[in-house]
């Protein structure tokens, strides 16, 4: 599982995920990439998922690039407990996504191969997803 060798403070805050991504929307290194189109925070378990079910598919012949890191900490407090006491420990890490972000590139595989790799992956994410290429959205 992905997961911050070191953070500088163990918790913080929520935050609110407005707007477009403006940085990360571009493919940088591979020929097809996978692209949110919604907002939402993805969990290392997904990231992690979604690599596992591409590599399998593509029987590991390509370059995967992860252009996401889990680097926010998400805290969830105890089933039947009530409200406020502060908060709760640090449960799981996600990324924070916006629409417009590349999730995946990927490389050295044919059109139809890498887009049923990213279809299989795209299920294991809370958001939707669209299929990105060199020339553009397929």
């Amino acid at each position: 599982m992905l997961a911050p060798k070191k953070v500088k403070y163990r918790k913080i805050q929520k935050g609110r995920l407005r707007g477009k991504a403006t940085r990360g929307c571009n493919l940088s290194y591979g020929d097809f990439g996978l692209m949110a189109t919604d907002g939402g925070f993805i969990t290392s378990r997904q990231i992690e998922a979604a690599r596992i079910a591409i590599m399998r598919y593509i029987k590991r012949s390509g370059k995967l690039w992860i252009c996401i890191f889990p680097d926010k900490p998400i805290g969830k407090k105890p089933q039947e407990t009530r409200m406020g006491k502060g908060k709760s420990n640090p449960e799981e890490w996600v990324a924070p996504v916006k629409p417009g972000r590349v999730l995946y590139e990927l490389q050295g595989v044919q059109l139809e191969i890498a887009k049923e790799a990213f279809r299989l992956a795209s299920h294991k994410f809370p958001i939707g997803t669209k299929f990105l290429t060199r020339g553009g959205i397929l």
